[in-house]
């Protein structure tokens, strides 16, 4: 069962920045392939949305509410996303996302909060 771990969450100002953090791992120890990785958010009293996705390493997708300030980035069986600018909007749970060989996985989420 391939689980994904986040880090990197935390309480910035805004115009401040924070990089999340995500690895993938399969507990059993078996070989696994990741397709897409991404991050999704929620604030409180939203839906999840997409913030960014990137898929085979090199091809990445925003959200156009965060574009030119945050970039996805990735290797093998880890994500990043590099936060910069960040807005009070932007404060919500972060989730990690994956699809591992046509299943979507999803990690515990981390807190970002965007304040003065």
């Amino acid at each position: 069962q391939v689980q994904l771990v986040e880090s990197g969450g935390g309480l910035v100002h805004p115009g401040g920045s924070l990089r999340l953090s995500c690895a993938a791992s399969e507990t059993s120890g078996r070989v696994f392939r990741v397709n897409t990785m991404g991050w999704y958010r929620q604030a409180p009293g939203k839906e999840r949305e997409l913030v960014a996705s990137i898929t085979n390493g090199d091809s990445a997708n925003y959200a156009d509410s965060v574009k030119g300030r945050f970039t996805i980035s990735g290797h093998i069986h880890t994500v990043y996303l590099q936060m910069n600018s960040l807005k009070p909007e932007d404060t919500a749970v972060y989730y990690c996302n994956a699809w591992v060989s046509g299943d979507e996985v999803w990690g515990q989420g981390t807190l970002v909060t965007v304040s003065s």
